[in-house]
């Protein structure tokens, strides 16, 4: 199924930037086929760079439009904005440079070469990406993890069997949202739940050392948030803060919405000195690599130490799933 286009997100520098690269190759290879030099192909470029610095302000406006109007306003504007730079071309005296219509043709064929671009990247090239890195995110568990569990399930067979009993549905929840089929984007309830029931196995398993503190009362919980956000969060926290310590630690979980992002923190306590639990920050470079495909460079993934306490705060734009 091919993915409708939608207008790119200029408000990204990444994008912008990439968009204004695309428009000063082209116009470099309009004045190498011209016979000019590298400031006639700046100039050749300057009416959509302008367009494009004009639309960016008004990203959340042309999104919420058909694709197609959108191309056609964007046409209307360069040519205009490429009959006004011909005009001070004129004034200027660069005679070679002064035919508007040149000007007209130079803007449309760069505002379409950048918006083919920033469309294959975003629909073809970046679509493959996520879906692989989602799917190889879900798939990679830690054995371990599997192992302790089932010992725990175990452990508590012949004591206590209806624990047992309660653990088993519990890991059969976790592994299902697990092995599900793949999605990108999830709501933010779902991610806590799956959070939850990742925290409950691993209560059975450390007992009294786990605690928790949640606080998501006034979070958003409707909002669309990348599969697997919170859980490899928890999973770090429970590995390098409570683990290493034979008295435990709490691991604190919180989620707000501030203006138009939704931002979500995972804290524990940083590990002992002595501790040896340096891991490889696969999942945090995992989600990171995620967050940057799906919105654009206006997502991010932050780790910290601040006051004896490691954070990651995750802060997106907030997504509200559809009705």
């Amino acid at each position: 199924m091919t993915t409708p286009a939608r207008w790119p997100d200029l408000r990204s520098p990444a994008v912008l930037l990439r968009a204004a690269g695309v428009v000063a190759g082209v116009a470099l290879a309009l004045a190498w086929w011209a016979g000019q030099g590298v400031v006639d192909a700046t100039l050749w470029a300057v009416p959509a760079w302008a367009t494009l610095a004009l639309a960016m302000p008004l990203t959340p406006w042309l999104q919420r439009r058909p694709y197609h109007l959108v191309l056609v306003l964007l046409a209307l504007t360069g040519a205009l904005l490429a009959l006004a730079w011909a005009l001070l071309v004129v004034r200027a005296g660069w005679v070679a440079l002064a035919h508007p219509w040149r000007h007209v043709a130079a803007a449309w064929v760069a505002l379409g070469a950048a918006l083919g671009y920033l469309d294959w990247r975003h629909h073809r090239l970046a679509a493959a990406p996520v879906e692989a890195r989602l799917q190889a995110l879900q798939a990679r568990m830690r054995p371990h993890f599997l192992f302790n569990s089932l010992n725990s399930v175990l452990a508590l067979l012949r004591r206590e069997p209806a624990r047992a009993e309660a653990l088993l549905e519990d890991l059969a929840e976790l592994y299902r949202a697990l092995l599900a089929e793949p999605r990108a984007l999830v709501p933010l309830r779902d991610e806590v739940a799956l959070a939850r029931t990742y925290l409950a196995v691993e209560q059975v398993r450390l007992g009294a050392r786990l605690r928790q503190a949640w606080h998501v009362d006034t979070a958003p919980l409707d909002a669309l948030v990348p599969a697997l956000t919170l859980q490899p969060l928890v999973e770090n926290a429970i590995r390098h803060g409570v683990e290493p310590r034979p008295e435990g630690a709490c691991v604190t979980v919180e989620a707000f919405r501030d203006d138009d992002h939704l931002v979500l923190f995972v804290r524990n306590p940083t590990p002992p000195p002595q501790a040896t639990t340096r891991g490889h920050g696969l999942a945090l470079a995992n989600l990171r690599e995620r967050l940057a495909l799906l919105y654009q460079g206006r997502a991010r993934l932050r780790t910290y130490a601040s006051e004896g306490e490691f954070v990651a705060q995750v802060r997106l734009p907030l997504k509200p799933a559809p009705p």
